[in-house]
């Protein structure tokens, strides 16, 4: 029963990690590995100093995603191009790039500017210049012009990330998206603050301040609503609020536990895990009515669910077998199959969006880590190094895991890629974070 009391406080209790406004992403594992690509600095066509730097936005967005590592552009031999027009194919046949990336940005009227990029293909253009003359029309992969304001630089900056890395990979990019994380704050009338921020961490907002805990955030499949669960009321109780009107509803408050809260595909239900019928069980909730239906009926703690893509069957985490392992439920039939089998333990799983592979924290010798589990052949594989991994929560296009670890003694986040070559730190600065969860596409 100590062990179990300790499994379930990990299943019920999320990480604390420092947080700032911006988090500071180390890359820390798998640069050697990304793929090199060349970013020239887009040329600045306005008067006085540009207003602000897009080609840094993305940059940084491509070499966070772990699959590129952008060129040093002092070593670039050609560094004030904006279009493919001035590209000179003969200079940069010693470039080990596949791909450039140039544009440029100016003024067009009141607060508004015209921002244009072309992505060339390098790889193309090395083999053509051996051949003859190169027409640099047939070098363009992408190019894309659009009118913003001032303050939309940066989102400006991920949505080129996002067709950058669409273009030269075939998967969707997922710069343009968000996390939502809990920050506490000690020594403060109300500690527990829910925050959303950019993925990046920037345009950090607060949704809601509380004196009492506040856990467990999850998106709704629209990016528009966060459920969580709260204890403002003096009980574990779980609420979805709308980020953009700030309205929110009760949806959950039953004695004992309400725990756990996500949203099915549909974004109509909530899978929350409660003990009002005794053991922890996984019931379902319809968000707009209240009603509820039980899903589980086990005398061992069943919690944690996650829907699978299909919205047919829910992955739990319980403790059934002997010790805490990851399960699923088929809402139709109600059958439960045991998903995994290797470790000590496994939990707080979900599974990733192309619903091939599972993601989850395994316990093997003492340790906790993030690992993967393809779902057609079972093999599993442990994705991060770093110590007591939890909560993890994958990206929209399935490529990266955002998840809570320690280092240097403090809690802090950290990523990995679902194929556990790239990783990367996110120290942070003042009180604390837990919880965190990515957003769908925005």
């Amino acid at each position: 029963m100590k062990n179990l009391a300790k499994w379930l406080t990990l299943a019920l209790v999320v990480l604390t990690t420092p947080a700032r406004a911006a988090l500071d992403i180390v890359i820390t594992e798998g640069v050697d590995a990304a793929r090199p690509i060349a970013i020239v600095p887009f040329v600045w066509q306005g008067q006085g100093p540009a207003p602000a730097s897009i080609s840094d936005v993305v940059t940084s967005d491509l070499a966070r995603s772990g699959a590129f590592k952008s060129l040093d552009v002092r070593a670039l031999p050609q560094t004030t191009i904006s279009s493919v027009s001035g590209f000179a194919a003969q200079n940069w046949t010693n470039v080990d790039a596949e791909a450039v990336v140039v544009g440029s940005v100016k003024p067009y009227g009141a607060d508004q500017y015209l921002v244009s990029f072309e992505l060339i293909d390098l790889v193309k253009a090395q083999n053509l210049i051996s051949k003859g003359p190169v027409n640099n029309n047939e070098l363009l992969l992408e190019s894309r012009e659009t009118v913003i304001n001032a303050s939309q630089f940066r989102q400006y900056g991920h949505r080129i990330s996002d067709i950058v890395y669409e273009k030269l990979t075939g998967i969707r990019g997922a710069f343009l998206t968000r996390i939502a994380y809990v920050v506490v704050k000690q020594g403060q009338k109300a500690p527990y603050h829910l925050m959303i921020a950019d993925y990046d961490g920037y345009n950090e907002q607060m949704l809601l301040r509380s004196p009492e805990p506040l856990m467990s955030p999850t998106w709704s499949p629209d990016g528009r609503r966060l459920a969580y669960v709260s204890f403002e009321n003096r009980k574990a109780e779980i609420f979805v609020q709308d980020i953009y009107s700030q309205t929110r509803t009760m949806v959950s408050s039953f004695n004992g536990i309400n725990g756990a809260p996500s949203f099915s595909p549909d974004g109509k239900k909530l899978a929350i895990t409660l003990s009002k019928d005794g053991q922890p069980e996984i019931y379902v909730v319809d968000i707009a009515t209240k009603s509820s239906q039980r899903i589980t009926d086990h005398y061992a703690i069943d919690t944690e669910p996650s829907w699978f893509p299909d919205g047919k069957s829910i992955l739990f985490t319980s403790e059934r077998g002997g010790r805490p392992q990851l399960y699923r439920v088929n809402l139709d039939t109600n059958k439960v199959s045991r998903m995994t089998f290797e470790g000590e333990w496994n939990l707080g799983g979900s599974i990733t969006p192309d619903g091939r592979s599972m993601i989850f924290v395994n316990r093997t010798n003492g340790k906790f880590h993030i690992a993967r589990m393809d779902l057609a052949t079972r093999f599993m594989q442990v994705l991060s190094s770093t110590q007591l991994d939890e909560s993890p929560s994958v990206a929209p296009n399935g490529t990266m895991v955002i998840y809570g670890t320690t280092h240097q003694g403090k809690q802090v986040l950290a990523a990995v890629s679902v194929d556990g070559r790239f990783k990367a730190r996110l120290p942070v600065g003042q009180g604390e974070v837990k919880s965190p969860a990515w957003s769908p596409f925005l």
